[in-house]
């Protein structure tokens, strides 16, 4: 028997995730994340010349950025432009109105303002899979759309988080999250 023919083995499936950002006033609802990069990482490198001869060893991990697509809607609880723009405000940034506005946004601020970052991948019946959670992620581009006479479309709002690392609680035989995963609080 090949292993695609055993029932019980199922691949994970692109369209079944959650993703939830929880800040610290606010909050993007699930329902309007309409797409989302899972982390990823690149080991950098150092060579090594010794004759004629390049040896290569692995250096520094790097977190590359996650973007995410946010359907926005013009309901005051579930607006994506509003929620980021206060986001972007709890940061600290601010339009100056006088010289005396001399605040500036930090990293302590912005990881708060997006608050915790977390994948989930669900299997066919509904339950979590995977768990993905970025540490100290902030946004570090927001694009609100673009409009167009011709278009029908909804309008999305692209961002891009940047984050210090991120760790992944994968479902373990008895079906649950572990606890106690590499970074897990």
């Amino acid at each position: 028997m090949t292993f695609w023919q055993d029932p019980k083995l199922e691949p994970k499936r692109g369209y079944r995730f959650l993703m939830s950002i929880v800040g610290e006033e606010d909050d993007l609802k699930s329902f309007l994340i309409k797409s989302t990069s899972k982390p990823s990482f690149t080991v950098g490198e150092t060579p090594h010349q010794f004759l004629n001869h390049t040896f290569y060893y692995p250096g520094k991990v790097e977190w590359q950025p996650v973007t995410v697509t946010v359907v926005d809607t013009v309901e005051p609880d579930a607006n994506g432009t509003q929620i980021i723009m206060k986001m972007l405000e709890k940061s600290g940034y601010k339009i100056p109105s006088s010289l005396s506005d001399t605040s500036t946004i930090s990293k302590r601020n912005s990881v708060r303002a997006l608050g915790e970052v977390k994948i989930r991948t669900l299997d066919s019946d509904g339950e979590i899979v995977e768990e993905w959670v970025l540490n100290n992620a902030w946004i570090q581009d927001a694009k609100f759309g673009d409009l167009g006479y011709e278009t029908e479309d909804m309008l999305n709002v692209e961002l891009t988080f940047r984050y210090d690392n991120a760790y992944v609680n994968v479902l373990n035989g008895d079906g649950k999250l572990p606890s106690n995963a590499t970074g897990a609080n």
